[in-house]
Order: C-alpha cells, then structure tokens, then sequence
C-alpha cells in the first residue's frame, strides 16, 4: 500500500477502487466500517454538549448498537445507491464467527452490512458520501 506523502482527508492510504475494495471480504469492510462510523458518532456527540463519558457512552449506544444500525438500515435502505446496497447484502449475508447473547442473529447480520456499507465507502475515498448519509442518519429520530 502506498502511504500518502502527506495526510489529507481522514485516510493515509489511497483509496481503492470498487473492485479493489469488493475483494475485501465483507466482514473486514465492516471491521473498518464500525470503526468509522463510531468514530463520527464520537464526534457528533462531543460537539454537541461537554458531558462526562459515561453519559456520551450511553448515548452513543442509540447510534451503534447492533438494534440502532439495523433500524438505521431500515430507514436509510431508499437512500442508498446500487452499489451499496450490494455491499450491505454481501455483509449481511456473510457469515460472523459469533454473534452476541443480546442481539438477535438477524439484527446482528443487518448491522454487519450497515457498517459494512460505511466501510466499502472509506476504503474507496467516498468520504463525501460518508458525510451526506451521516447527516441523514442525524436527522433521524433516534
């Protein structure tokens, strides 16, 4: 992988392109899809008020929990374009090493393709999209 001379953007690495980044297996797109879109959550939540982390921990679970992301992916499915919304089947329909006590299987697979979905975007450099469905998920009622 080539290393940016300088960081720009979010990502030292150059973006991948779509078949470079469908080679990924689609449980590790969501491996760096969960980080990103926690990430941006993290944020969200320290911009919005200074709270002490056990309260922003508690909030952030009405984003990333595996029951939040699969409700998310409900309301967010008509947004998504044709080929995200192959990448969320492809990680849903992978198949995980474990599966959470708490979580229903089918809930746990919608948010592996959720997260999925939000990594094929960072690996490909389509952090603009990243962005505008962020700002959706935002205007949702959680």
């Amino acid at each position: 992988m080539e290393i940016r001379e300088r960081v720009n953007g979010i990502s030292l690495y150059e973006p991948k392109s779509d078949a470079e980044a469908r080679m990924y297996a689609p449980v590790t797109l969501a491996y760096i899809g969960d980080a990103v879109y926690e990430t941006m959550v993290r944020e969200h939540l320290i911009h919005e008020k200074s709270l002490p982390s056990h309260i922003l921990s508690r909030r952030a679970k009405r984003f990333v929990s595996a029951a939040a992301q699969s409700e998310i992916y409900d309301r967010l499915a008509p947004s998504l374009t044709e080929d995200e919304a192959d990448i969320f089947r492809r990680g849903r329909n992978s198949k995980p090493a474990t599966v959470p006590k708490n979580t229903d299987v089918i809930v746990y697979k919608k948010a592996t393709g959720f997260e999925a979905v939000f990594g094929y975007l960072y690996i490909t450099g389509r952090f603009e999209r990243i962005r505008e469905l962020f700002l959706k998920i935002l205007e949702m009622e959680l």
